[in-house]
């Protein structure tokens, strides 16, 4: 790469390097949005054109800048690490000699913990959704089985295998496919569903009465609703992934299975729902039960 090179130029290869990495699409989206940002300040106020411009003192004046208009301290903070994979890729590249993001510090934010579901509130969303099929499914599959919504949303017809009671998890961008089990209550949703299903070409598990797919946007937006009709408050749909991870740790599910199930990479992403329970409580059981 050109040590001369502009910051909007750099800005272009380093999301195309992104892709090519096969990262997640919102991880590529929000890398763009942080770093084209830190570039309109850094041209606006430092008048610096080309990557080697910059300054770690440019990039303590934009944080300033994020503080005075009131960016959360998470938010900061995510900036700062697409700040700082942006300028490593530069160095990397040979752009840039010393990487001016290296002395650059997060800032100290409490973080909330994950919102896990009662069992009143889970049971309560379930009765929300019992005359609604499809939703019943989606809910029943979210609670018992970890999965994302994304990977919700992408599942096929094909991928969910009644005889042997077990789902396949296809490969989404970075993340490798993997296999869970199916209880019987996810099980019996999905029989449920399948028959009152749209007839229709489209493989796509959950559809619209369109017989189009079920989009994450419209899951979340169906959800949220199914939450309000529950008198669930606060709640997203993430949430229910973090109550099934909480809810394999307290019946005694390996950590290292759980984090199998529910594809995490790191194991230590998992170790962290440990702090939401109280070991004496669990108890040996490598069974996944039913909420």
């Amino acid at each position: 790469m050109d040590a001369s090179i502009t910051l909007r130029d750099a800005h272009s290869q380093f999301v195309d390097s992104l892709k090519q990495a096969a990262k997640a699409h919102a991880t590529v989206i929000a890398y763009s949005k942080d770093i084209e940002q830190l570039i309109d300040f850094v041209e606006r106020e430092k008048n610096a054109k080309n990557a080697s411009e910059v300054n770690d003192t440019h990039i303590e004046d934009f944080k300033e800048l994020l503080k005075k208009q009131r960016y959360t301290g998470k938010s900061i903070s995510r900036k700062i690490n697409s700040i700082k994979a942006f300028f490593r890729y530069l160095q990397n590249q040979g752009a840039i000699g010393d990487n001016p993001a290296d002395v650059i510090t997060h800032p100290k934010y409490d973080q909330s913990p994950p919102r896990i579901l009662s069992k009143t509130e889970y049971r309560a969303l379930r009765d929300a959704c019992r005359g609604d099929a499809r939703m019943a499914a989606v809910v029943e599959l979210l609670l018992q089985t970890g999965m994302r919504i994304s990977e919700l949303a992408a599942l096929q017809v094909q991928d969910v295998d009644l005889d042997r009671n077990v789902i396949t998890i296809q490969p989404q961008e970075a993340r490798g496919a993997r296999r869970v089990p199916l209880n019987t209550a996810a099980k019996q949703s999905i029989m449920d569903y399948m028959a009152v299903r749209p007839r229709a070409r489209e493989k796509t598990m959950f559809l619209t009465k369109t017989c189009r797919p079920f989009l994450v946007r419209n899951i979340r937006t169906a959800l949220d609703r199914y939450f309000r009709l529950a008198g669930i408050k606060d709640a997203k749909v993430n949430d229910l992934r973090h109550t099934f991870i909480v809810e394999q740790l307290k019946a005694g599910t390996p950590l290292v299975y759980i984090s199998q199930l529910v594809g995490h990479k790191r194991i230590t992403t998992t170790e962290k729902y440990l702090k939401l329970i109280e070991a004496p409580d669990m108890q040996p059981n490598i069974q996944i039960e039913e909420l």
